[in-house]
């Protein structure tokens, strides 16, 4: 490192020292000196010290995870991390062993040194590691600091991670004493920089309670892992998420302490966030130990004489038996399977194999009655044919099929038959609504469809008093309701009566290479419904639905506001959406709220709408901090970005032989039934061909506020067309529009337009009704040519 980008590096550490507005306007100049002075392939070095927290580990050390090798992912190409940590050190046998001396051998001039002991340094018991805290500890971190300081180099000190404890009463017990504040005096008096990693990880451990901190460590049980044959309990060593968690807060103390070293934090998809600011998701294991369903009497395929061979009692043995025997795998080997409906069970992963087929029953009778939910409301239904219920560590994986059997359950809309499909359904049997529309496959179902609120809970109707229309209460076809650390992986769902994928009141769930396939027509068909659920991850799974692709839902109307849990912290990345009423779907019943989303890299093909966030009067609920970057559309039948908080009235884009002027909606008095959307951030969208490119329509007593649509190009019909919203920004976007007019704005305020690119056979750019109208800017505008 040069003499020049040394001494630009000094001063920024030694901004540290200055008054918090004196420090704030050099720090940016002083950075971008450094940068621009330090050599292009000469990299920031940070220095990790510490115990095995921090300290990286050997491939037989899984699951077991140090804090500092997340760490070092969070980082820029431009910072090269060291991590010098090591199990059972203490500050003493640091230098003891010459650790210490190897590490401040290579310090330069710039270069950070992460300083993290205590744990071992309380051990009385052993010579080699005790260190007194107000002795020999805070001498030792003394001449760490003075000795990084003396090379040029930033030293930062930390105070030890917290373990997990708690007493009788469920209150954490504190296990450090005296040694985090030896810490934080030191920090004081040496005018070190300092993270609280003590206070913050208690916070954090506390957070997720007595019995959800568990996941952060090392509990599990034997037979998953070559090193712990027998399991293991350790609350001071984490599992890959704990040590994900405490890497962010550690990366979250650069920033907040406003240290140089945060500018080279790594960037996130999103703009706005910083990747280790993105949601963490626990990933569950499970036992080595398979149960295959042939040894427990499934047979394959129609092997009896009658034709017929239904596995349901085999399968289910399987399952049962694998959970009580501490878990593990049951194995749906090739061949095709029939059965009714599966029951899983907590710690057993059902692995459906390459070349295997689990079909499910096509028999009503196969299927009770049960008390569950039907669009986000209390209902009864039949059960769905994958059931689990507070349920811990259950997964679905493999590169098998399981089919719904759906089409025993489905009504279907004559309007979405050829005459030759409709003739043959008719031919097939079953049963035609009055009007000869409609086909249902069952009278039952029929009956079913007159009164279709029968079935919720709150009507006081007993599952034998809906036996007569129980062929219309299809099921949801994997139902998994209050469960934890959730992965579905590999598996191809197909053919499902109603939702197909539907986690409710669940955290952790990983959906990773899923396929869903449903009929185009196949109403209710949606592909994953997230409802009321924390923490998710979907990526690179593909959807052909006959609804929704991948929706977010918290529940419906006073119920899901009673029940008042958000869906929150969800990644959904490199996933593909075909032929379904909407790629990305956030409602409509979303009355429990929905926050924290990050959409990135997903491709939408053929969709009725592509970003579809809708709700109505009524819902209530919050839909705020959602994040989208990096989607490619193309053929989307309606809007290609829609914000709809009045989907159920008329459409706002007129139709043919319908008079140009926008409907004017009637303003409501404010109530809890109000729904809310505010604060999206869209980037890099592309749209080959839509309806109309962005449609946002608020309410006048709730408008939508707070959208920024950046870097953009949507090649439609119809532009823009914005009614009652506040505060709206489009930057970079190009509106392709075939209409004269690109943009209509009704009753809407605090509106930008910067750097709108429009087609030249547009005869105007913007066209402003309504009284409520003002503040409406357009900067930077370019006629395409």
């Amino acid at each position: 490192m040069n003499r020049m980008s040394r001494k630009a590096s000094v001063l920024l550490f030694n901004l540290k020292q200055l008054v918090p507005s004196v420090r704030s306007i050099f720090l940016f100049l002083l950075l971008g000196l450094f940068l621009a002075l330090r050599p292009a392939d000469e990299k920031i070095r940070v220095f990790l010290c510490g115990d095995s927290t921090m300290a990286p580990k050997l491939p037989i050390d899984v699951p077991e995870t140090g804090w500092g090798m997340p760490f070092t992912d969070y980082f820029t190409p431009a910072v090269e991390v060291q991590n010098h940590a090591v199990n059972g050190r203490s500050t003493k046998n640091f230098l003891t062993e010459g650790r210490w001396a190897k590490v401040i051998a290579q310090v330069r001039t710039g270069d950070w040194v992460l300083i993290q002991f205590g744990h071992n340094d309380a051990k009385l018991s052993d010579s080699s590691r005790y260190a007194s805290p107000q002795t020999t500890y805070r001498q030792n971190l003394t001449r760490f600091v003075n000795e990084v300081r003396a090379k040029g180099g930033n030293p930062l000190l930390i105070t030890p991670v917290s373990r997990r404890k708690f007493d009788a009463e469920g209150k954490f017990v504190d296990q450090h004493g005296e040694y985090p504040g030896v810490v934080r005096a030191l920090a004081n008096q040496l005018r070190v920089p300092m993270i609280d990693l003590t206070a913050q990880s208690q916070a954090m451990i506390e957070q997720h309670g007595v019995e959800g901190s568990k996941a952060l460590f090392m509990h599990y049980p034997g037979g998953m892992f070559v090193k712990h044959p027998r399991g293991i309990t350790d609350d001071t060593h984490f599992s890959p998420y704990g040590a994900a968690l405490m890497a962010s807060l550690v990366a979250q103390g650069l920033v907040d302490g406003g240290l140089p070293l945060r500018s080279f934090l790594k960037g996130s998809d999103f703009p706005e966030k910083l990747a280790y600011e993105l949601p963490k998701i626990y990933q569950p294991y499970f036992r080595k130990d398979t149960f295959n369903i042939a040894r427990y009497g499934a047979e394959r395929g129609p092997a009896k004489a009658d034709g017929i061979t239904v596995n349901t009692t085999a399968i289910n043995q399987a399952i049962t038996l694998c959970s009580e025997a501490g878990g593990g795998t049951v194995l749906v080997p090739k061949g095709l399977w029939l059965t009714g409906p599966v029951v899983l069970r907590s710690n057993v992963n059902l692995h459906v194999a390459e070349g295997a087929l689990l079909q499910f029953s096509r028999n009503y009778n196969d299927y009770p009655i049960m008390a569950t939910t039907w669009e986000g409301q209390d209902a009864y239904r039949c059960q769905a044919p994958i059931w689990g219920v507070d349920l811990v560590n259950v997964a679905i994986t493999g590169a098998g099929v399981i089919d719904g059997g759906g089409e025993v359950w489905r009504q279907v809309k004559k309007s979405k038959q050829t005459a030759s499909q409709w003739a043959n359904l008719v031919k097939s049997g079953g049963v035609l609504d009055e009007k000869k529309e409609t086909w249902f496959p069952t009278e039952s179902s029929r009956r079913g469809n007159v009164s279709p609120d029968m079935a919720r809970i709150a009507n006081g109707k007993t599952p034998a008093e809906l036996a007569d229309i129980k062929d219309f209460l299809r099921p949801n076809m994997v139902s998994l309701t209050r469960c934890k650390y959730v992965l579905l992986e590999g598996v191809t769902f197909q053919n499902s009566p109603a939702w197909t994928l539907h986690p409710l009141l669940s955290e952790h769930i990983t959906l990773r290479n899923v396929n869903v396939k449903n009929q185009w027509y196949a109403q209710n068909g949606d592909g994953v419904d997230l409802e009321s659920c924390r923490n998710g991850l979907l990526e690179n799974c593909t959807f052909d639905t006959g609804d929704d692709g991948i929706t977010i839902k918290s529940g419906r109307d006073e119920e899901g506001r009673k029940r008042g849990i958000p869906t929150e912290n969800v990644i959904v990345r490199d996933c593909r959406v075909y032929q379904a009423h909407g790629g990305f779907v956030i409602g409509s019943e979303m009355s429990g709220g929905v926050r924290n989303l990050f959409v990135s890299n997903c491709q939408f093909m053929g969709t009725d709408v592509g970003l579809r966030f809708k709700t109505a009067r009524g819902r209530g609920g919050v839909v705020e901090n959602i994040y989208v970057n990096n989607i490619s559309m193309t053929q989307i039948a309606g809007e290609a970005i829609l914000f709809d908080m009045y989907y159920a009235a008329k459409d706002p884009v007129p139709q043919a032989g319908e008079s140009n002027e926008l409907p004017v909606i009637e303003a409501k008095p404010l109530g809890e039934g109000t729904p809310r959307f505010r604060q999206f951030f869209v980037h890099n969208v592309t749209c080959l061909g839509a309806e109309t490119g962005i449609l946002i329509r608020g309410l006048p007593e709730m408008p939508v506020k707070d959208i920024l649509i950046e870097n953009a190009v949507l090649q439609c019909r119809n532009g823009l067309v914005c009614i009652e919203a506040t505060d709206i920004r489009l930057k970079n976007v190009s509106l392709l529009a075939t209409e004269p007019t690109v943009i209509q704005v009704q009753n809407s305020q605090q509106i930008t337009f910067d750097g709108i690119t429009y087609p030249k056979t547009a005869t105007r750019l913007l066209k402003i009704s309504g009284d409520r109208s003002k503040a409406i800017r357009v900067l930077n505008e370019r006629v395409l040519k």
